[in-house]
């Protein structure tokens, strides 16, 4: 059972985190989603703690996780009116946080959140 937190109303500019309360799967991703667009991969974390980010977000969202606390972070800054959307969090195997694929593997196979809302105002 995924549970997300921390979506808002942001200028752009500003900063947002987003919280994913779930169990230690030994791969987590955030997604979003804009109304009429399929799922964007926003980046995904794997048991090691290594990342990997979409071209759109790499210097300005990161994302971290606490076992002790089970939660799964992202951080969002500099944000952008782009980045408005619906994010979720998911959830998968080892095997869905393969390089290049995980994008595919977790939207297709993974555990999902029910979505946090994000709003950037220009």
């Amino acid at each position: 059972h995924l549970v997300e937190s921390g979506g808002g109303s942001v200028q752009a500019g500003g900063s947002l985190r987003l919280s994913c309360q779930l169990p230690n799967y030994e791969c987590m991703g955030w997604f979003r989603e804009v109304p009429g667009n399929e799922r964007e991969g926003v980046g995904r974390i794997d048991s090691d703690g290594n990342t990997e980010y979409a071209d759109s977000v790499k210097g300005r969202f990161t994302i971290s996780k606490d076992a002790s606390k089970n939660t799964m972070y992202l951080q969002m800054n500099s944000l952008e009116p782009a980045d408005t959307g619906m994010y979720y969090c998911v959830a998968g195997g080892s095997w869905d946080c393969e390089t290049g694929s995980w994008f595919k593997r977790l939207r297709a196979f993974g555990s999902w959140g029910q979505g946090t809302q994000v709003t950037v105002s220009s």
